[in-house]
């Protein structure tokens, strides 16, 4: 199929142009989890980025061939546009094709490989491809820890509060983002400082921070 594009203009005039997979992926998206199906799916990886207060979030969840070490599902929500949606729909299908990426592998997708495949995005949009790495990237972190891997949880622009467990301050961010108002909530979710207690009083400085800047 001919890969056409559809020039959009935003409310300014300024011209946004769309290809036909973009299109495609908004508006037959691959791999979506359907407000509500959340709830039954059982993951082996959690990953969360961004929030409702800053416009896109998205939401992914990974299910792991643990003996291949491979992505067998990758499943997700975003709440954003048609490009937040587009970027996610390829992205899990990037993960999951001819067998499952392996998890080293899936770590090191980087935003361009999913424009690459979309065939474009118009520039002021491809910071929602970036969100879509980063979720994948958190979902696989979140199955690391869970798997007591540890050594392989990787970092990037955060700030780790407990060493022994690798939680950093985005993780604390997106506990709060979920509801945990509590010392004892962010635990359950995140289990910081149960090995270490020594970080526990800045977990509850960033507790206090977010609360306040998420809700007020």
């Amino acid at each position: 199929m001919t890969n056409t594009k559809t020039d959009l203009r935003d409310q300014q005039g300024k011209s946004w142009v769309y290809s036909d997979i973009v299109k495609e992926h908004f508006f037959h998206p691959q791999n979506i989890l359907l407000p509500g199906e959340e709830v039954d799916y059982q993951s082996d990886g959690l990953g969360y980025v961004g929030s409702p207060a800053c416009g896109d979030m998205m939401k992914m969840w990974i299910k792991v061939d643990q003996k291949e070490d491979r992505i067998l599902e990758c499943k997700w929500q975003t709440f954003g546009c048609a490009s937040a949606i587009a970027s996610t729909s390829m992205l899990s299908v990037i993960a999951t094709e001819k067998g499952g990426m392996k998890l080293d592998d899936a770590m090191k997708i980087k935003a361009q490989d999913i424009l690459e495949r979309l065939g474009g995005l118009p520039n002021r949009k491809i910071h929602c491809s970036v969100l879509g790495d980063k979720a994948l990237q958190s979902a696989i972190n979140d199955y690391f820890k869970k798997t007591e891997q540890f050594d392989r949880v990787k970092i990037e622009g955060a700030k780790i509060i407990d060493d022994q467990l690798k939680i950093t301050d985005k993780d604390i961010e997106e506990a709060v983002l979920e509801g945990a108002d509590t010392l004892e909530k962010v635990q359950v979710k995140t289990k910081v400082g149960t090995g270490d207690p020594s970080c526990l009083p800045e977990v509850e400085q960033l507790i206090k921070f977010y609360q306040d800047k998420y809700y007020g």
